[in-house]
C-alpha cells in the first residue's frame, strides 16, 4: 500500500511540474534604450515578479532604438518590440511588414528633450536654424519628435542620426553634433550638474502632446499562433505600470536596474505621468498618420481597413 501511494505521489508531482511547464511561456522582448522609466515596464515588472504570477518568462535584447528591435520581431529572433516609434511602424506595416500594434507604450513626450553643452552660444530653439540636431535612429520617437519640433517652429536645422542617447551625449559634449537630444532620465544628471542645458523639452511640441509616440507590437505570426501569451503579456504589462506608480518597491528596482540615484528615480517618475502609459489605445490617429506624411514614412494616411488590420490591441 505504501508503494501505490508512494507512486501515485510521484506521479502527481511529475503532472504538476508538467503542467507548470506548460503553463510559463517564454517571451523574447527587444527594448530600446537601457534604463528609461517608461521602456523598462518589461524589465521592471519581470523583476518584480509580475510577468511570472501571469505565466511568463521573459528573455530581454536591449538594442539602440526601436526601428532595430522591429526588424527583430520581423526577422523572427524576437517576439515582441516593446517602445517602438509609431511612424517606423507604421511606415514599415505599409511597406508589407507582417507587424502588428498590440499596445501603445507612449502618449506624448514628455520625457523627450533637445540640449546643448553649457558653453554653447546655442541660447534658444530658433538657434537651431542651420545647426546639426540628434536624433537616434531613422522612424524612431526621437526622429519623428524632431521633425515636429522642425515643423511647428519652421526651422532649417539638419536632423543628425547619432546613435543610442550614450553615444549622443559623447558626439554632443565633443562638437559632432551642435544639439542632442535625451530621454528622461538619461542626461538628467549633467543638467543638475550645469554641464548642459536643456533647450526644449517634448511638452513644448503642440502635435506631440495628445498623440501616441511610442507602441509595442509584434509579428502576425506570434499573435495568430500565441495569443494567449500576448494577451497575458499585456495584462501583466499594465499591472506593471500600475505597481510601478504605487509601490516604492517598483523605485527600488528602477534604481538597482538603472543605476540612478534616488532623486532621479524619483525626478523622472513625477516627470513622466502615468496617463501617458496607458497601454489600451493608440491615441491621436489623425495627427500620427498626418506626421508619417509629413515624414515620408507613408505616401499617404493608411485607410480604416489598413489601421483595423494593423492595431490589434488584444
Amino acid at each position: 500500500m505504501r508503494s501505490v501511494t508512494t507512486a501515485l505521489c510521484a506521479l502527481a508531482l511529475l503532472a504538476g511540474a508538467s503542467a507548470s511547464a506548460r503553463c510559463e511561456d517564454t517571451l523574447k522582448v527587444a527594448i530600446p534604450q537601457r534604463g528609461a522609466w517608461d521602456a523598462g515596464v518589461a524589465e521592471l515588472g519581470q523583476r518584480g515578479g509580475i510577468f511570472k504570477k501571469h505565466g511568463l518568462n521573459l528573455e530581454i535584447l536591449y538594442v539602440q532604438a526601436g526601428p532595430e528591435s522591429i526588424q527583430a520581431v520581423i526577422g523572427g529572433s524576437m517576439d515582441i518590440a516593446t517602445a517602438s516609434g509609431v511612424s517606423a511602424a507604421v511606415g514599415t506595416f505599409a511597406k508589407g511588414a507582417p507587424i502588428r500594434i498590440i499596445g501603445s507604450e507612449m502618449i506624448g513626450s514628455p520625457d523627450l528633450y533637445w540640449y546643448v553643452p553649457a558653453a554653447s552660444p546655442i541660447q534658444k530653439v530658433e538657434d537651431f536654424n542651420g545647426k546639426t540636431v540628434a536624433f537616434s535612429l531613422t522612424g524612431s520617437s526621437s526622429h519623428a519628435g524632431l521633425l515636429a519640433l522642425i515643423a511647428q517652429y519652421k526651422l532649417t536645422a539638419k536632423p543628425t542620426s547619432t546613435g543610442n542617447i550614450t553615444a549622443t551625449i559623447t558626439q554632443t559634449m565633443t562638437g559632432q553634433v551642435d544639439v542632442g537630444f535625451g530621454a528622461a532620465p538619461f542626461g538628467l544628471d549633467l543638467a543638475e550638474d550645469g554641464k548642459i542645458r536643456i533647450i526644449i523639452t517634448g511638452n513644448d511640441v503642440v502635435s506631440l502632446r495628445t498623440r501616441t509616440v511610442r507602441v509595442n507590437l509584434t509579428s502576425v505570426n506570434v499573435l495568430q499562433n500565441r495569443r494567449d501569451a500576448i494577451v497575458r503579456f499585456n495584462r501583466a504589462y499594465q499591472e506593471t505600470v500600475d505597481w510601478m506608480y504605487s509601490d516604492p518597491a517598483a523605485l527600488k528596482h528602477y534604481g538597482e536596474y538603472s543605476s540612478l540615484p534616488e532623486k532621479i528615480v524619483l525626478r523622472v517618475r513625477n516627470l513622466i505621468p502615468k496617463d501617458s502609459m496607458a497601454t489600451d489605445r493608440v491615441a491621436g490617429v489623425e495627427q500620427i498618420m498626418a506626421d508619417a506624411v509629413a515624414g515620408k514614412f507613408i505616401p499617404a494616411p493608411l485607410t480604416a481597413e489598413q489601421l483595423k488590420e494593423l492595431v490589434q490591441i488584444p
